[in-house]
């Protein structure tokens, strides 16, 4: 059985990331309004009502902000940890809370999604992998370093939303303050560049068919830069630029990879 996905919104102004099979999906982190998340995956051609749980990584605002609205209207479950429920400003006897524990897997119909901590300046946040049958899909971003629970996980996926925040010398010559250029580069911030390509080079199997690069600043990175840095070092694995303003293709990972969904052009208009 193979999977389906796609970046919603992939940046600070929000993050939500689908992985599904025919009959069921998950969300990772919801952090684009009820309205764009349902505007998006129409022109995707893919149900909301597909969607069986959400599970959020961590409680900063760009994960979080869809959650309440999405997750009352059509009575979605909320994975979450409980220090990350304490920042999501909801009644939760409104809501179906389900608490997870890193490496407990959880069963979703045909997809087992399981949690792994990282390093992020955040209450308790996690990664995820989400497993069919023999397809692993990774959803790592908003992490300080690649540390050996990325390591791994990284290297069994076919395929991955990797983080590529920023650019190191970008970020350098930029205006942002001394205390936040630290933050993001200080080891419980953001994967630079020159970060997340090590990892790719490094710890990339071979049958990983799709890499899509997440969460790009906007003012310390490029998507041209970093889509060529990647490409170049490929071999084969398809790079994705994901977007901050609007969704990208439907990506089918399994025995034949494909593109589905809505037909677009790359475009680096992050």
């Amino acid at each position: 059985m193979s999977l389906f996905i796609t970046s919603l919104n992939s940046g600070s102004n929000g993050n939500c990331y689908y992985i599904g099979n025919e009959h069921e999906a998950v969300l990772v982190d919801a952090g684009i309004s009820c309205r764009e998340t349902e505007k998006r995956m129409l022109r995707l051609g893919l149900s909301i009502q597909k969607v069986k749980a959400i599970f959020i990584s961590h409680e900063h605002t760009d994960h979080i902000s869809g959650v309440p609205v999405l997750a009352k209207k059509y009575n979605i479950p909320v994975y979450i940890t409980p220090g990350t429920l304490k920042h999501l400003r909801v009644n939760p006897d409104e809501y179906k809370i389900v608490h997870f524990i890193a490496y407990n897997a959880i069963t979703i119909g045909d997809l087992v999604v399981t949690a792994f901590p990282k390093f992020h300046d955040a209450v308790e946040p996690h990664s995820f992998i989400i497993t069919c049958r023999d397809i692993t899909v990774g959803v790592f971003t908003d992490i300080g370093m690649a540390c050996e629970h990325l390591i791994t996980h990284f290297s069994k996926c076919h395929a991955a939303f990797l983080e590529a925040n920023y650019d190191d010398e970008m970020l350098d010559k930029g205006g942002y303050p001394y205390h936040l250029k630290r933050r993001i580069r200080g080891g419980h911030g953001h994967l630079s560049n020159k970060q997340a390509l090590e990892l790719f080079i490094n710890h990339k199997p071979e049958f990983m068919s799709h890499v899509l690069l997440a969460h790009l600043s906007k003012n310390n990175n490029s998507p041209e830069l970093v889509y060529e840095l990647f490409q170049a070092n490929a071999n084969g694995t398809e790079v994705i630029v994901a977007s901050r303003h609007e969704e990208t293709p439907v990506f089918h990972i399994g025995d034949k990879a494909a593109v589905i969904g809505r037909a677009k052009q790359l475009t680096f208009e992050l």
